[in-house]
């Protein structure tokens, strides 16, 4: 499988790509990903890094189970309940993926499936 990015220095800012081109793989189609709680169950309610990591890091565990990881993430779109929460999602998502980002969609919306979470992320990943 081929990959290539068209990286723009607004968008490399802000921690996306404006394009992913792939050639040759599978694809892998990605629900969304809420995180009231960590892997030891501990409440992540009100707690917006938290729920990043924890999103990513079962986005990559589903990825792994289907022979991936989150770099062949393509594509995402994420949801976030507060505009203020932006610039941060875009400082994790710089932790997270180095240089070599999805192409992304940030949507502000007014409340997600249940009170206290603060995002949710879905995606498109293609992998060998």
């Amino acid at each position: 499988m081929q990959r290539s990015h068209i990286k723009r220095d607004t968008s490399q800012a802000r921690a996306y790509s404006q394009a992913v081109i792939t050639e040759g793989g599978r694809t892998i189609w990605l629900a969304g990903q809420i995180a009231s709680e960590d892997s030891a169950g501990r409440s992540l309610i009100g707690d917006f890094d938290g729920q990043v990591r924890e999103v990513f890091a079962r986005l990559g565990k589903t990825l792994e189970e289907a022979g991936a990881k989150l770099a062949d993430m393509v594509t995402m779109t994420v949801f976030i309940t507060d505009v203020r929460f932006g610039d941060r999602f875009v400082e994790l998502r710089k932790e997270i993926f180095g240089d070599s980002f999805p192409a992304s969609a940030l949507i502000t919306v007014a409340g997600l499936a249940r009170p206290g979470l603060l995002v949710e992320v879905q995606g498109v990943a293609v992998a060998d």
